[in-house]
């Protein structure tokens, strides 16, 4: 075989000699395509997949005939080649030498340019680090990495007839009906859905899996809903119509947990998660404070205005914003990028954003306070704008006046209790004022200047470089994504890093809105694939949203923004 050959050769060499391994490797039942070459055992690891025909992998079309259910396929064969890599790689030499390693996947199913399914075949993309010693080749431990250990693992991960046919179908069926689910939620007025027996508490902060002896979830009579779903399965649970929810009760009782869950609602759940019918409206974003980011260009209007000196908030721009500014500025900026149902915890809500109560009112006059609390703009957002709020609330009945559904958590039980809300609303009226005015205001759309967007560090034209689920080094910046908690996975980080030098290249060009250049980067991806975004094939990116995207180009300090005018309401 060439390869073994060719790495017998390179035996003892310096390490550079591995660079005459790029290129194609026909196997018996696979070809190796070697893309990138790491240039030292201590650097990143060399970048290769692997094609199989489906006359070898032998895959049923029925297992990726929908969308769906491709990307289910190819999720389930990820997870399945990282287990395998995790059960028999180990360091072999210097630096990475022997490891051969895959994108690992979170708790969610998302479309990964490390596996893809199709009528032609199975491509696997991963790394591979090349076996030295010190900066020698270790040629001899190379052809076994390469020419026995990978068939071996292909054979068993890539190959239909190797696998449990029962959980590839099942896994597939889950996904497909999980986003069936989601598909219908607009048809039964819902922004979100509860399945009743969902495991809803996660085992820590840092481990998404589902908490042992956790109570299962169960739906409220009065908002328990039911649907058919693709594959023969029903399911029951509560669902959420349009508008302002509050979700309310005692501390420790399990608000933030639900809010949570329906926050991760936008994506699907690999089946035994225990959240696998829980499934949110996917234009919903999470809307919290964040101390000292920087805004820039934002009409923030709505909530802030008449600041001391006369400055401006219809164009507001801070390198140092405040809780509740920062507050107001997610929040304009998540609904002009598209959100359409918005998520808020009030523990990590700047207090002055969330309510102004009577007693301040009276001693601090409204012409003196530029802040108009969201209290007095919540059922305005959704009457002018169809945006509606999902509200974790346990210290403010002020919101009961402009709530539409209020449930209460008790021992983790949820209980409908609209109309107690309400009754109580009406026995002890609120003496507060409203400073929120007759309307929301206008969300003006936003250009985004293609000059403040600068990948390039140094010599290098572009540098970017993730650090988990919350940070980007983007150039000489460092973006701290800890607040867009809608980010799973390290891959969709760098995806959208990549996504956002893709965008200044073609799209943000100081015309369009970026609305419409969102809408633009994400077809390209829908048509062309993850690849649209790098030069050569990689393994370590994943699907992100619009929101996501928005969200990451307006944390940059950087960043240049002009209005083109306000937007109908």
């Amino acid at each position: 075989m060439q390869l073994r050959q060719q790495l017998e050769a390179l035996d003892g060499k310096g390490y550079g000699a591995y660079k005459s391994l790029k290129g194609h490797y026909p196997f018996p039942d696979f070809t190796l395509h070697v893309d990138y070459v790491q240039g030292d055992p201590f650097a990143a690891p060399s970048q290769v997949r692997v094609t199989v025909p489906q006359t070898v992998a032998q895959f049923p079309d029925a297992l990726y005939q929908t969308p769906s259910r491709a990307m289910a396929l190819a999720d389930y064969l990820n997870r399945q080649f990282d287990q395998a890599t995790q059960q028999g790689s180990g360091q072999q030499g210097s630096g990475k030498s022997g490891l051969i390693a895959i994108a690992r996947p979170s708790q969610v199913v998302l479309i990964r340019s490390a596996a893809q399914v199709s009528a032609t075949g199975v491509e696997m993309r991963f790394t591979v680090g090349l076996p030295a010693f010190g900066r020698r080749i270790a040629g001899r431990q190379a052809v076994t990495l390469l020419c026995d250990r990978l068939p071996q693992l292909v054979d068993q991960t890539l190959r239909y007839g190797n696998l449990d046919a029962a959980a590839v179908r099942h896994h597939c069926e889950m996904v497909e009906a999980a986003d069936g689910l989601r598909a219908q939620l607009p048809a039964h007025n819902l922004v979100a859905f509860v399945a009743d027996g969902a495991i809803l508490p996660r085992r820590s902060g840092v481990d998404d899996r589902p908490l042992t002896q956790a109570l299962p979830f169960q739906s409220p009579a009065s908002l328990r809903v039911s649907f058919d779903l693709p594959n023969g399965i029903t399911v029951t649970g509560m669902g959420i119509p349009p508008g302002v929810t509050l979700i309310v009760g005692g501390g420790y009782h399990g608000k933030s947990t639900l809010l949570r869950a329906i926050a991760a609602g936008i994506y699907t759940h690999i089946p035994g998660d225990g959240r696998e019918f829980v499934v949110t409206n996917p234009a919903a974003m999470k809307i919290r404070a964040e101390d000292g980011r920087s805004v820039t260009g934002v009409d923030i209007s709505p909530f802030i205005n008449d600041l001391p000196q006369g400055v401006s908030t219809q164009h507001f721009s801070t390198a140092n914003a405040s809780g509740s500014t920062s507050q107001a500025a997610n929040l304009i900026e998540a609904v002009g990028a598209g959100a359409q149902v918005l998520l808020i915890d009030e523990d990590p809500s700047a207090t002055n954003f969330m309510i102004r109560d009577r007693r301040m009112q009276a001693l601090i006059a409204k012409a003196r306070e530029p802040i108009t609390p969201f209290v007095d703009k919540v059922q305005q957002l959704y009457t002018d704008h169809g945006v509606s709020t999902i509200l974790v609330m346990g210290g403010s009945g002020d919101y009961f006046d402009g709530a539409d559904t209020v449930i209460a958590l008790d021992a983790y039980r949820p209980q409908e209790v609209t109309a107690q809300a309400q009754a109580i609303a009406a026995q002890y009226p609120t003496t507060r004022q409203s400073e929120g005015g007759d309307h929301f205001g206008t969300i003006a759309p936003r250009v985004i200047l293609p000059e403040g967007i600068d990948p390039s560090q140094g010599r290098r034209d572009i540098n970017i470089k993730v650090r988990d689920t919350d940070e980007i080094r983007f150039g000489t910046e460092t973006l701290d994504l800890s607040a867009v908690e809608s980010l799973m996975e390290p891959t969709q980080l760098r995806a959208i890093a990549l996504a956002m030098v893709y965008a200044q290249r073609y799209y943000l060009d100081g015309q369009r809105p970026l609305t419409t250049a969102l809408s633009a980067v994400l077809a390209d991806m829908a048509h062309q694939g993850l690849d649209c975004l790098t030069p050569e094939p990689r393994g370590d990116l994943a699907s992100f949203r619009g929101l996501d995207l928005a969200a990451t180009l307006n944390r940059l300090r950087s960043l240049q923004v002009k209005s083109s005018g306000p937007e109908t309401a």
